[in-house]
């Protein structure tokens, strides 16, 4: 009985640590709910368009914040490089729709002529990046926006006098540069019509959803792989993977190079699903908000799954669906819940990298710790 007892109350401590546990690893995501079941009702939207919504960004934004799990797989945290491909897919469109070549042949040339800018990109990004060690996030962060400068530079005044392009729609009117929006109309939806279904209203997107999966089935291929592995081994640790004959900064970079190519062809799915794009600034804040979506899903810096991937999407396109709606209900401006959504993303971002590096500077006291520990008993078991 005393024994039975005893074991209670550990039981009952067990049990408050794995709770404090959870809701530490998952307090962005239950924040996310709560908001979410608080505005959803106050919105006073049919669960038809919410659906309808839901599932058309799920379409539109999956495959992009796919593109994040491999250099969080490889250890080098939210890649804002990805911003890098989300350019080289613009470019792709932009010569898809200069050459008149729309539909699903359209969006497959623009894929084809992203891959290498992709690649010449990700591999500047990676090298870079394996300079800055333990600084990756903010150093491709920097990329993005120094890179964002160049692709202005290369469209603005290189496209017509130095880039042949044909059609003058494209251009602007002093004869060279992109006008600022590019128009997709002739390739709207290409892939979200092909083989769509609606059940009870709801459009389901079936061609989108299957090239989603294939992306899901090809990372859960790729991590078994032997590749996969030593990404791996160089995410849970540098020096032990550089000391099982892993070439370190070779697989950091092929990480980066495949999360912009990735990038590349989620931006051509995103583009083709809006229609058009603003030639100038439809790649600004997607590596933001994918990140965002992403960490609403439960993900850290040091570890995310495709599982994470789709709760993220749910949740945190649903906030940005009902927010503007839920605003003008509470307090009849709708730019309150438009300030709220945009808040929210960045305070996600922040929230996140600042547990990151609690909980890196907790791990570090600790192992200072046990090697003190260790080191006093070796010296006690000397005397």
């Amino acid at each position: 009985m005393k024994k039975i007892n005893n074991n209670l109350p550990r039981g009952g401590a067990e049990w408050g640590r794995a709770l404090r546990r959870f809701l530490s690893d998952n307090i962005v995501p239950i924040m996310f709910v709560l908001i979410c079941a608080y505005c959803i009702p106050r919105a006073d939207l049919s669960w038809n368009y919410l659906l309808n919504e839901g599932m058309t960004r799920l379409g539109r934004n999956a495959f992009l914040i796919l593109s994040l799990l491999i250099p969080v797989m490889a250890g080098m945290g939210m890649n804002f490089g990805m911003t890098l491909g989300a350019m080289a897919g613009q470019i792709g469109l932009i010569f898809a729709a200069d050459w008149q070549v729309w539909g699903i042949p359209g969006l497959i040339l623009a894929a084809i002529i992203s891959i290498p800018i992709s690649v010449l990109l990700g591999l500047m990004c990676g090298k870079i990046l394996n300079r800055a060690k333990g600084r990756e996030m903010i150093t491709s962060y920097f990329i993005a926006f120094f890179m964002g400068g160049v692709y202005q530079l290369v469209v603005l005044y290189m496209m017509g006098p130095i880039i042949p392009i044909a059609h003058n729609s494209l251009k602007l009117p002093r004869g060279y540069g992109i006008r600022n929006t590019v128009s997709l109309l002739p390739m709207r939806q290409s892939i979200d019509n092909a083989l769509a279904v609606y059940v009870g209203g709801v459009k389901i997107p079936v061609l989108t959803l299957i090239i989603i999966a294939l992306a899901c089935l090809f990372i859960v291929w790729f991590r078994k792989t032997k590749l996969g592995q030593d990404m791996r081994a160089v995410g849970q640790d540098m020096e032990v993977a550089r000391d099982a004959g892993i070439n370190v900064e070779r697989t950091r970079i092929i990480s980066i190079v495949m999360s912009t190519v990735f990038a590349g062809f989620g931006m051509i799915i995103y583009l083709q699903n809006m229609g058009n794009f603003p030639t100038y600034t439809a790649h600004t804040n997607v590596g933001m908000f994918c990140i965002a979506a992403l960490l609403v899903g439960g993900a850290s810096v040091e570890k995310a799954s495709i599982g994470n991937v789709f709760l993220g999407v749910i949740l945190f396109h649903t906030m940005f669906v009902v927010a503007p709606f839920a605003g003008t209900k509470i307090t009849g401006d709708s730019m309150i819940g438009e300030y709220f959504r945009v808040f929210i993303s960045y305070a996600v971002i922040t929230v996140a990298l600042v547990m990151y590096e609690a909980k890196k500077r907790k791990s570090q006291s600790m192992l200072g710790q046990m090697l003190a520990q260790a080191q006093l008993e070796e010296e006690g078991k000397t005397e």
